[in-house]
């Protein structure tokens, strides 16, 4: 995501902060390099020169003098960069007795299904009763996508194959009383090539039925600035309160995007509309927790090769959950100091859940830099492995499951699950060192002890980042 973008403003960073001085030629370098940049990230080019035109103007200001010029410089790129991000804006739902109705909108190919999906499990993993509406009755097969997507991740949803006029399916969802033990609904749209007069009729009359809390328009990051203008015709048509881009992990014009809406949005402010529209999700690849909340801070945290905990913490939220009794199981065996096989398997699963190491990377303190020595798809191969120790673990007895430290003693058991598994031993032993090293980190002291049920602590994805840096590999 934005990579090259991140790189470039780190050298410049890093320039400015080992300079012995800060001659002309030096800043020139370090604009040239920023606008090239920031240009190839599409941000606008009258935002790319207001930008630079504010630090060339500080760099070569003689009232400041030395590290301050440095300290001032650094700076002030880190806050003008984080104006052109923009403000945070949070999608806080309504607690109480009244329903929760978030509506997406947008044209065809943003992802509007997919995105309705991601965002139930994003609320369903916090609390939330949720359901999905399939009200797309324009484009071929979106309520089936929709069914697919729900039932694949243990998600309510209601659809009407049969009913073409998305405000009946509505009205009867209603009638019927379908709805009312959610508290939150997220209903998909239907989209068009543009935003037709069809669609703003259609988008019109369902809003004013629905009376949806949130109108969102979903847009994706390929459009780059072409996101202001869509965001003002929206606006326009049906008051949008707010924004989620796909597709960030696709596109060099996500720079673009991001900006055009927060650009849109500073403009929204000065107007003193009553509605501030900004960016509430980013989404970041095909799987269901592929989506995080847009936080400006922390993703130019990321960008600046500096880590974003509080995302990697909230994709582990969207990546756990379930059964409660089971997850207090878990803690009551790391508070003893003692993991079993199936609490092993439990994690690796919830790791790649989040989306593999090529996901989470960027968002440990640390890491930025190091990729060369980090193994290519490190976590990619999970799924493969995680089903061979499922077998190996149902052809262990329950002892060899509680005291896996057996199999090393009497190496015998490993030839007889190996044949019960279909397996080899070398997969076994790969599974006792996976073992071993989760139960080296909870018994490394109290700073490593959480709740494993929750996923990898941030102490606990510190300590495996310490390992890497060691040098030393891990299996997963």
């Amino acid at each position: 995501m934005l990579e090259k973008l991140g790189e470039v403003i780190r050298k410049a960073t890093n320039k400015i902060a080992n300079a012995i001085f800060l001659d002309k030629n030096l800043v020139d370098s370090i604009v040239r390099d920023l606008q090239r940049a920031l240009i190839e990230a599409d941000v606008g080019i009258l935002l790319v020169k207001k930008l630079t035109d504010k630090i060339k103007k500080a760099a070569l200001d003689e009232r400041i003098k030395g590290i301050d010029k440095k300290e001032h410089i650094i700076k002030l790129l880190h806050d003008e960069l984080l104006r052109l991000l923009g403000e945070k804006k949070e999608l806080n739902l309504k607690t109480g007795k009244e329903q929760n109705r978030i509506m997406l909108l947008g044209l065809y190919g943003s992802g509007k299904t997919t995105t309705s999906a991601k965002l139930g499990n994003y609320f369903l993993k916090r609390g939330h009763k949720t359901a999905l509406v399939g009200l797309d009755t324009h484009r071929p097969a979106a309520q089936e996508q929709l069914k697919q997507l729900a039932e694949k991740n243990s998600l309510k949803y209601f659809i009407d194959l049969k009913e073409k006029d998305p405000l009946k399916i509505w009205k009867n969802l209603i009638k019927e009383d379908k709805l009312k033990n959610y508290d939150l609904v997220i209903i998909d749209t239907a989209g068009r090539h543009t935003l037709d007069k069809d669609l703003i009729s259609e988008i019109k009359s369902l809003s004013k039925e629905i009376n949806p809390t949130e109108s969102v328009l979903v847009m994706p990051a390929d459009i780059g600035q072409a996101a202001k203008k869509q965001t003002q015709e929206f606006q326009e048509a049906v008051n949008i309160s707010g924004i989620i881009i796909t597709r960030m992990d696709s596109t060099a014009k996500g720079g673009g995007a991001l900006t055009a809406c927060a650009e849109f949005s500073e403009n929204e402010k000065e107007s003193e509309k009553t509605k501030k529209v900004g960016v509430y999700f980013i989404t970041t690849g095909e799987k269901i927790n592929d989506i995080e909340p847009f936080n400006p801070k922390p993703f130019l945290s990321r960008l600046l090769g500096m880590g974003d905990l509080q995302s990697l913490i909230e994709k582990i939220k969207s990546a756990t959950g379930g059964d409660e009794g089971k997850q207090k199981a878990i803690q009551k065996r790391i508070e003893e100091g003692k993991l079993s096989l199936d609490d092993v398997i439990s994690q690796v699963r919830s790791m790649n859940q989040i989306g593999g190491f090529e996901k989470i990377k960027g968002m440990i303190p640390g890491f930025a830099g190091m990729e060369k020595k980090i193994p290519e798809n490190l976590m990619e191969t999970q799924q493969e492995k995680i089903s061979k120790w499922e077998h190996i673990i149902k052809s262990m007895t329950p002892e060899e499951k509680e005291n896996p430290e057996l199999l090393e003693k009497q190496t015998s058991r490993i030839a007889r699950i190996a044949k019960g598994a279909g397996v080899s031993g070398a997969d076994i032993r790969a599974l006792l060192k996976q073992y071993k090293i989760l139960n080296e980190m909870i018994k490394s002291g109290p700073e490593m002890t959480g709740d494993f049920s929750q996923g990898l602590s941030q102490k606990q994805m510190m300590k495996l980042a310490k390992k890497f840096m060691k040098g030393k590999k891990l299996r997963f």
